[in-house]
């Protein structure tokens, strides 16, 4: 009996030293990503009044706090002493009350959405290997925004993404408005506008408009290759696939990088 604790001991301390060697190192995986919930702190402090939930809000969250305050609800300055009042109450609104509240509810789970971001980022590096992953949070804006870009960070106003039936968007948007306005909108809209952050158009405001509407083309048309759906279907998405077909051996990031647009507007025709 006592040789038999022995060797079950021993394979217990080898298998266990095993375990440990083939464990992988922290730092050799890959960054997850995952979406920060901002906008549970924005709710908690909203219809509330919760001063707890608000000092995290500032603490965690300072530059998406600073960003939402003062860039995109334009309602002062975040270290304004009378700015937390004037945040409470402009969100005070009805409409925009009822918003949180429903945000709250549909998305009360982004597992998807943090999946899908993952799958994203994962196929995009396999062409594009040096692309930045920036970091993501979500949060409740006023029915204005629907894609923040900032310093390496990407924000996603929910407010935005309620679907195209959401009844408050029938007073505000138009039926082919709303379309885009679903949550299977997000993922696309976020590669959309990152990629756009990253590669702009040089010059833009001088350029001719073919030239700017091929350029949001070709970024549109590399998420649809990316996430296997076409999100985006316009005349210049579709010249940038019929350029991409006539020149397979183009890599998506010669496309990114590249832009002169003659010979695209030569072979497709465009207008």
């Amino acid at each position: 009996m006592r040789k038999y604790i022995l060797i079950v001991i021993s394979i217990i301390l080898l298998c266990s030293g095993c375990e440990y060697k083939l464990r992988p190192n922290d730092d050799d995986m890959p960054q997850r990503i995952e979406v920060k919930r901002y906008d549970r702190l924005q709710s908690q402090y909203l219809t509330t009044g919760d001063f707890a939930a608000l000092q995290q809000m500032n603490t965690e969250f300072p530059i998406e706090t600073r960003t939402l305050i003062e860039d995109i609800l334009h309602i002062g300055e975040v270290n304004d002493p009378e700015i937390s009042r004037t945040f409470l109450k402009y969100y005070q609104d009805s409409t925009l009350q009822v918003l949180i509240s429903d945000v709250e509810a549909e998305y009360a789970n982004m597992d998807d959405i943090n999946v899908s971001l993952n799958d994203a980022f994962d196929k995009l590096k396999t062409y594009i290997p040096d692309l930045t992953v920036p970091g993501f949070y979500a949060q409740i804006g006023d029915l204005e925004h629907s894609i923040i870009i900032g310093d390496g960070v990407v924000g996603i106003s929910l407010d935005k993404y309620m679907g195209e039936n959401y009844s408050i968007y029938r007073k505000y948007y138009s039926q082919s408005q709303r379309e885009s306005m679903t949550r299977s909108y997000i993922v696309p809209d976020c590669l959309c506008f990152y990629l756009l952050s990253v590669y702009p158009l040089d010059n833009f405001e001088n350029r001719p408009q073919v030239e700017r509407d091929l350029h949001f083309g070709k970024i549109m048309w590399v998420v649809n290759m990316i996430t296997g759906n076409k999100m985006y279907t316009t005349k210049y998405v579709d010249s940038i696939n019929t350029y991409m077909l006539k020149n397979s051996t183009k890599t998506i990031l010669q496309l990114l990088v590249n832009n002169e647009y003659n010979d695209i507007i030569k072979e497709t025709g465009i207008q």
